[in-house]
């Protein structure tokens, strides 16, 4: 499979290239540095503006499925219109560039903690994180419009982080998992290990999942 992953170098996007490379699939890497965030002969690394459609369908042109792990901006301004529109960029560069399946390394904020709450809404969500949250939140919405993409939105758990390869965890929907005392966590490497099951399998067309331990 030839996967065009943007947003490479990233906590998560590095960890979801070397997972590819791993299973023998061929990745073109692509980041605003052009940096390989692993070393390997089944990936390019390639610089690249993902707010251009025309630059990503470019790109994209004869790739099996487009991955992406980009982030809204976190220079303190509102995220929510810059990551819409880079969105939009993305989706419209695969449309044009021919490539039907996206799968999305999505947010935590939005998924359920309790009937009719999320993450976000909770008591004690973290302030600094409600705007980047909110706008994976409005990115999750307008995917449900989306009908003419083979799109998957994970979400991972509660917290995130750099960590252990075990390949055990758990795969949800719409809920927040947690484990027996209560917190919601999965690290970078197993994420990645979900994500690549998922482009392989294409198991959750159209729809969010939750990988959590």
């Amino acid at each position: 499979m030839k996967i065009v992953l943007f947003g490479a170098t990233g906590m998560v996007g590095s960890p979801i290239a070397a997972e590819a490379v791993r299973h023998g699939h061929e990745v073109v890497a692509v980041s605003r540095s052009g940096d390989a965030p692993v070393d390997s002969p089944l990936l390019t690394a390639v610089a690249a503006d993902a707010t251009s459609p025309e630059r990503v369908a470019d790109l994209v042109e004869g790739a099996d499925a487009v991955a992406l792990a980009v982030v809204p901006p976190r220079d303190g301004s509102d995220p929510r219109a810059p990551f819409s529109a880079m969105y939009d960029a993305l989706l419209d560069g695969a449309r044009a560039g021919g490539v039907r399946r996206v799968v999305i390394v999505g947010g935590a904020g939005s998924l359920q903690v309790a009937p009719g709450m999320a993450l976000q809404d909770s008591p004690g969500f973290p302030a600094e994180l409600k705007g980047e949250s909110q706008a994976h939140a409005d990115l999750l919405a307008n995917l449900g419009e989306v009908d003419d993409l083979e799109w998957t939105y994970i979400s991972p758990a509660a917290s995130i982080a750099p960590g252990e390869r075990t390949g055990t965890f758990r795969v949800d929907g719409d809920a927040m998992l947690t484990d027996a005392e209560g917190n919601s966590r999965i690290s970078a490497e197993d994420y990645a290990v979900a994500f690549v099951d998922e482009l392989e399998t294409a198991g959750h067309p159209r729809s969010r999942i939750s990988v959590a331990y």
